[in-house]
């Protein structure tokens, strides 16, 4: 079951998360009030209660159920850091521990690799390159990035840089070390070539045509990282922290280095179970990993409340403006290539409905030890961040701790 399939199955749920010892979970319940950083009143992102999508607090008791006991016993999760927030109000909370070995509480203000969340902030960057005039959506990037991506007979048509953006250019995903986590952990110091991937996914062709199907992989995203690089004449990491990191003070994010393989400032650690033969399963460290195979589609490092500050800019309009941030939130007319359903990917996010029909947009973002989500409602009556320390953050199945939390969290 891929990603896009675990978002969806999470807001079906009814909530009926086990109750759990609620003191095990550190969490407060803040009086509603309107984000710093929430956009005017409009369509788009109105925050007045009239027509908004949540009027009532978050549910304090259902999110302290579905973080509580995590630990290194616990079957799916060893922490988790979760921030739920909008104009209905506040929530925060965190459980487990920063440490299976010393048992030590988990941090609440704890680094973490945010995965795919990364997407985000380079569709922005790309959005933004657009709305400045220095580059066009529609316009091929191979015009952009000549011999990229070559055409002729077995090659590709033109891709335009929206298609790339949506994931419906018909590129086929890079190869990676091998298919399992014992391969991919054998090779997690690994320094690699962004452009070494892009030429392994052009060398296998077209999936298809592009814009006739959509199907979500990390190599769109690579490909936009030097697409970035070419209009901006900076690097990819300085691009994006020179227009998002800095201006919005995200004092905690970064980009690791091509050589650092460890996360900087205080952390959780990552683990991954991994079965033993005689029976039952191990924990193994996987903290420390270097990003380069990921770049610019996965290998952000940031925190819950930088994560948030982010979400609620983005979507209140002060990071992408108002005409080009109409893409975060349009789901191109396709449908999906691996399931045959309707896409729900957009440009850099994913669109989800809860059982009621409410919309909700957002990313979510997978690493060795640390699953991620950032979204919520387009008014911003309901925002939600949270990093889990999944001891399966790759696994078939939605993390179960992760799931609680979405749930809990959008319940009404």
């Amino acid at each position: 079951m891929n990603v896009r399939r675990r978002t969806l199955i999470a807001t079906a749920l009814v909530l009926g998360i086990a109750a759990g010892p609620v003191a095990a979970a550190r969490a407060a319940t803040v009086p509603a009030r309107v984000p710093a950083t929430a956009p005017a009143l409009g369509s788009a992102g109105s925050t007045g209660s009239a027509g908004a999508e949540f009027t009532t607090p978050p549910d304090a008791a259902a999110l302290a159920r579905a973080i509580a006991g995590l630990g290194a016993h616990h079957p799916d999760a060893t922490a988790a850091l979760v921030r739920v927030g909008g104009t209905s109000g506040v929530w925060r909370g965190h459980s487990g521990v920063a440490d299976v070995r010393s048992g030590r509480g988990a941090i609440e203000d704890a680094r973490f690799r945010a995965g795919s969340v990364t997407k985000t902030f380079t569709a922005a960057v790309v959005l933004q390159l657009a709305a400045e005039g220095r580059l066009e959506l529609d316009r091929p990037v191979q015009q952009y990035l000549p011999g990229l991506l070559p055409g002729g007979p077995g090659g590709f048509a033109p891709v335009s840089v929206r298609q790339l953006l949506n994931y419906t250019s018909g590129l086929q995903s890079a190869d990676g070390p091998g298919d399992t986590f014992e391969d991919a952990y054998t090779h997690r110091f690994d320094v690699v070539d962004p452009r070494a991937l892009i030429a392994d996914a052009v060398a296998k062709g077209p999936e298809f045509r592009p814009g006739e199907k959509q199907r979500y992989s990390n190599i769109h995203y690579t490909v936009l990282g030097v697409l970035i690089e070419k209009v901006t004449g900076m690097t990819y990491e300085k691009a994006v922290s020179e227009r998002i990191v800095k201006p919005l003070g995200l004092r905690h994010t970064s980009f690791p280095s091509p050589v650092q393989n460890r996360i900087p400032g205080p952390y959780n650690r990552g683990y991954q179970a991994v079965a033993k033969a005689g029976g039952g399963s191990s924990l193994v460290d996987v903290t420390e990993w270097n990003s380069t195979s990921n770049w610019a589609a996965g290998d952000l490092i940031s925190t819950t409340e930088d994560l948030e500050r982010f979400t609620v800019a983005l979507f209140g309009g002060k990071v992408v403006p108002k005409a080009q941030l109409e893409e975060m939130f349009t789901v191109p007319d396709v449908r999906d290539a691996e399931s045959g359903g309707h896409a729900v990917e957009t440009a850099g996010m994913k669109e989800f409905a809860l059982p009621d029909g409410t919309l909700v947009y957002g990313k979510t973002g997978a690493r060795y030890g640390y699953n991620t989500v950032i979204g919520g409602t387009r008014d911003l009556s309901r925002t939600l961040v949270y990093s889990v320390n999944s001891t399966d953050a790759k696994g078939e199945e939605m993390n179960k701790v992760a799931m609680g939390i979405v749930g809990a969290a959008f319940a009404r």
